[in-house]
């Protein structure tokens, strides 16, 4: 699995953490940016920028958004035909937003996670990341729904 980052200027420091967890786990982590804090930075940019990676990629592709509150990467992931952008601050919605919605997007919000409490934001992310579609009818039928808004 491929695993895109992209955040703003307040999630900067947990993305380069998380992107150093990824890599030492293992997985494939390209960085969409921002390369550096920017206060002037939008996050839209990033969220374009990693959910565009994610609908061109072939396979299991995901992305991991970081912004203050994680509410506007979402926003902007989710007008893209096919991402399933998910704001996630707790183990049990990771889960439930992979069983349930197959999201393809998780959006962290920088400012619940404490950059010194890793295992806070790290058991988020592995739930989200291990945890497969249940593919179940209803829920196929509710994504075909979504991209049919």
């Amino acid at each position: 699995m491929k695993i895109f980052l992209g955040s703003d200027h307040n999630g900067f420091h947990l993305k380069e953490k998380l992107f150093a967890y990824l890599a030492k786990h293992g997985y494939e982590v390209e960085d969409v940016g921002d390369r550096e804090p920017d206060p002037a930075d939008d996050f839209p940019d990033f969220a374009q920028a990693a959910a565009l990676k994610v609908l061109g990629e072939e396979g299991d592709s995901r992305a991991i958004l970081l912004c203050g509150g994680g509410q506007g990467m979402a926003m902007a992931a989710n007008r893209f035909k096919g991402i399933r952008a998910s704001v996630v601050w707790d183990a049990f919605e990771a889960k439930m937003t992979r069983n349930d919605n197959d999201s393809n997007v998780l959006c962290i919000p920088s400012r619940i996670f404490d950059e010194t409490d890793d295992t806070a934001w790290q058991g988020v992310v592995e739930t989200w990341l291990n945890t497969p579609y249940a593919d179940a009818p209803r829920y196929r039928r509710r994504n075909a729904q979504l991209d049919e808004l």
